[in-house]
């Protein structure tokens, strides 16, 4: 458990903010209205549990317009890539999703590597990657929006 004066993690800020532009773009990509209005609100909530003191209304609009219009930019990139690759948006919003939660698991574990106690977004310790062979990368494989990507020792794309 944290500290009640312990702030979270800049990592696990932004990724809870990637999640809710994720979920802006599959709302938007439903075309249901119920779902367009529980994404903006879920904005709204997770804008107001980051910051320290209450935002002026203009600042809110704001930071709700760039939540906005990244689900809008996410949910047409992932129309188009749907589309070029043949696949599901769906699938596409989900691999998004994923490297959002991957990206903040790689901070975690950098973080634990160099000596300082972690806790992951859940409130669980975060275990040392070495330890959870779940997760074994030895062949330096890394999901990125749905797709696998293999990596070099010099950390270019094999292709």
């Amino acid at each position: 458990m944290t500290d009640e004066n312990e702030r979270p993690r800049p990592e696990d800020d932004a990724a809870r903010l990637g999640l809710v532009i994720v979920g802006e773009a599959a709302a938007l990509q439903s075309g249901d209205d119920a779902s367009l209005d529980a994404s903006e609100e879920n904005i709204r909530e997770t804008v107001d549990s980051m910051v320290d003191e209450p935002l002026t209304p203009r600042q809110e609009e704001i930071v709700e317009r760039l939540a906005a219009a990244g689900g809008t930019l996410t949910a047409g990139l992932s129309g188009a890539l749907a589309a070029k690759t043949g696949g599901k948006v769906e699938d596409v919003l989900e691999g998004a999703a994923r490297s959002v939660v991957w990206q903040q698991r790689l901070a975690a574990e950098r973080e634990a590597l160099q000596g300082q106690p972690q806790e992951s977004a859940d409130g669980g310790a975060v275990t040392d990657p070495r330890d959870d062979r779940r997760d074994d990368r030895s062949d330096d494989t890394r999901e990125d929006a749905g797709t696998q990507q293999r990596r070099n020792d010099d950390g270019r794309d094999r292709g």
